[in-house]
């Protein structure tokens, strides 16, 4: 399964972790998106980060 991440909310004023998650993730600015495939550290990062994103899952691309 894939799963198409945007970032919806800035990362001023967050902690150094979730900024550092949202650079692992590909990420670094509002409207900004990736394709990731599924794994147990994607859904780790995508909880720490959860308040920042918005997660659909990817149809075929």
């Amino acid at each position: 399964m894939r799963y198409k991440i945007t970032q919806v909310r800035s990362s001023i004023g967050t902690q150094q972790t979730h900024k550092g998650t949202l650079r692992a993730l590909g990420l670094g600015r509002i409207g900004k998106t990736t394709i990731r495939e599924d794994s147990q550290q994607l859904q780790g990062q995508l909880r720490r980060v959860s308040f920042l994103v918005k997660v659909e899952e990817s149809t075929g691309e």
